[in-house]
């Protein structure tokens, strides 16, 4: 019988082309799952928590707002275990700790642990450029994804707004005479907008007439990385953050003598603002297990952790709390230990480390980060071994976990095993993203583990009682590397002027670059010896830190050539889509 190879390739083009499409169906996006999601009324949430009705003010069906006086009332209650998610550096291939953070939160709920994760809230300025949402991925997400990626309850706006009536009241107060003699060109407070938009950089206002106040040069920053956004997240009533709002030095006088918030009367007008957004958020992940969110100030340009208040409740109201800190381990964890932990008097019991085999083979030099490379993986570790190191000084018990893709390979993930076990440092693979809870079940066993078996000794990198420079050089080479840091002329006159106005044993905000553990974002793996130059330094005396921004960093990013707000839709029936 004769062959008919048409029919035949016919036939097999049919079976792959099916198989494409069964493959395709399945491989659902991030917001069709979340949309998916059968979520808990926010009622049942707080139930979880033993809240009464008094604890919470419900926004709707699937979120609230936690009232400040829960704190007081659970007091004398004692704290549970604080474990922190932090991350090696961050490359394109994406690591996925906000998707660790999330499935290790459900998988310690899966093994009968009361757990609480404490994270921040998403800027809408990465939502819309490169970077995307955070709210987790895969089967590890924070719902409704779409309200927490988007308006939310409305905190950023709240704080945008506080930001901005401090900068009008500003030159209002030139234009109606000036009374504090505040000199125009040393006015070190900007606008706010949560947005990334390069145009607002460097502006002039007040052009138009005399009508329109007095013309200057003036400049935005986005909202995550204003004061008052850190205030937010640094206070710990309504009160301090009144208070920390006044302390804001929002200029210099003709005698270059520092003024405040305060010197205008507004600090009570900018705090009746965030009424509201000082509150904390409840919401829950795809399991239905409850989750408080609260601010988001950025690493590379802020502190990078979200508030202490959402952080203490959620210690209170859990046996064990799951944060996260920014970006890689040099610049959100080292921020949140020697920042966030310092203030609140925050003593956590382990900190995960999250990678991923394909982001340690791009630090090793991978071309092809899909396909086994052995070598270039082994040559990675040096990122990995070092954010380690880093972590290590801080004498928390450490555990590696390997947010796991379909590429990594038997070979592979032997290696980095016997790699951090030649380092006596725990290592568990995580697949939150595909598995949610599940997927998180071994990671969440081990980290429990180590909390009984290993004792937390924290202690911060450096004192605070150090000259300035002296505490910015610890941080440069002890956690970034530097062999020499170089200062700008007006960073020394900064810092001697910091010291004289009484602020010098304040903790130091580093602001560089996430892409390297240096301040070249071209400098892959673990440079060292390298020379790291600090441009300028900035005084947040409402936040209670010394901002020293190193590498050309800047506190308005700009949107990429095609940024995701190309990608994002809505229907007619208001589904939105291309969200993630």
């Amino acid at each position: 019988m004769p062959r008919n190879d048409n029919k035949i390739c016919y036939f097999y083009n049919y079976i792959y082309n099916e198989k494409i499409n069964i493959l395709e169906a399945e491989m659902k996006t991030d917001i069709q799952i979340a949309q998916e999601c059968k979520l808990k009324r926010i009622e049942e949430i707080a139930k979880k928590l033993n809240l009464k009705d008094e604890d919470y003010e419900v926004y709707g069906k699937y979120k609230a707002k936690i009232e400040l006086s829960l704190l007081d009332k659970l007091k004398n209650k004692p704290d549970g275990k604080l474990i922190l998610v932090t991350a090696i550096t961050p490359t394109p291939a994406g690591e996925g700790k906000s998707t660790v953070t999330i499935g290790l939160t459900q998988g310690l709920n899966k093994i009968g642990k009361k757990t609480v994760a404490a994270l921040r809230e998403p800027s809408l300025g990465p939502v819309f450029g490169i970077k995307g949402g955070a709210c987790g991925g895969g089967y590890s997400q924070i719902v409704p994804m779409e309200d927490i990626n988007l308006h939310f309850n409305g905190d950023f706006h709240a704080i945008g707004s506080a930001h901005n009536l401090i900068a009008a009241c500003i030159d209002n107060h030139i234009k109606q005479g000036n009374k504090l003699n505040i000199d125009i060109n040393k006015i070190v407070f900007k606008r706010a907008v949560d947005m990334n938009d390069r145009a607002l950089r460097n502006i002039i206002i007040g052009l138009g007439g005399n009508q329109n106040g007095i013309p200057r040069e003036s400049s935005f920053q986005i909202t995550v990385s204003s004061e008052i956004m850190a205030i937010l997240c640094l206070s710990t009533s309504l009160m301090d953050l009144k208070k920390r709002i006044g302390n804001i030095i929002f200029a210099y006088d003709k005698n270059d003598n520092p003024l405040k918030v305060k010197d205008l009367k507004i600090e009570g007008s900018a705090c009746a603002l965030l009424k509201d957004a000082i509150k904390p958020n409840l919401v829950q992940t795809l399991e239905n297990t409850p989750v408080i969110v609260h601010g988001g100030p950025f690493a590379n340009i802020a502190h990078g952790c979200n508030s202490i208040l959402a952080t203490k409740m959620s210690l209170k109201l859990a046996d064990y709390t799951i944060t996260e800190a920014g970006f890689a381990a040099d610049l959100g964890a080292e921020k949140f230990l020697d920042i966030k932990c310092r203030l609140a008097n925050l003593k956590p019991n382990c900190i995960v480390l999250v990678a991923t085999i394909r982001a340690l083979k791009h630090h090793g030099g991978a071309k092809n980060i899909s396909k086994e490379d052995l070598k270039a993986l082994q040559k990675g570790f040096e990122n990995l071994d070092k954010h380690i190191e880093n972590m290590q000084k801080y004498n928390i018990p450490i555990i590696v976990a390997i947010n796991k893709f379909s590429s990594d390979t038997e070979k592979e993930i032997n290696l980095i095993k016997e790699h951090c076990n030649s380092l006596n440092v725990d290592i568990a693979l995580c697949e939150a993203w595909e598995h949610g809870g599940n997927g998180a079940k071994n990671l969440a066993k081990k980290v429990v583990n180590i909390i009984n078996e290993k004792k937390s000794n924290y202690k911060p990198l450096y004192k605070l009682n150090l000259p300035v420079k002296e505490k910015i050089e610890i941080i440069c080479k002890e956690i970034y590397g530097a062999g020499k840091i170089t200062f700008a002329e007006k960073s020394l006159k900064m810092i001697k002027k910091i010291e004289s106005l009484g602020y010098k044993n304040l903790p130091i905000c580093m602001s560089k670059t996430q892409k390297s553990i240096s301040d070249n974002p071209s400098l892959l793996g673990a440079p060292k010896n390298y020379t790291l130059n600090i441009d300028e330094i900035k005084l947040a005396s409402g936040a209670g830190f010394i901002i020293a921004m190193a590498g050309g960093i800047i506190d308005m990013p700009g949107l990429p050539k095609i940024p995701v707000a190309c990608n994002i839709d809505i229907d007619k029936n208001g589904k939105i889509s291309g969200l993630f």
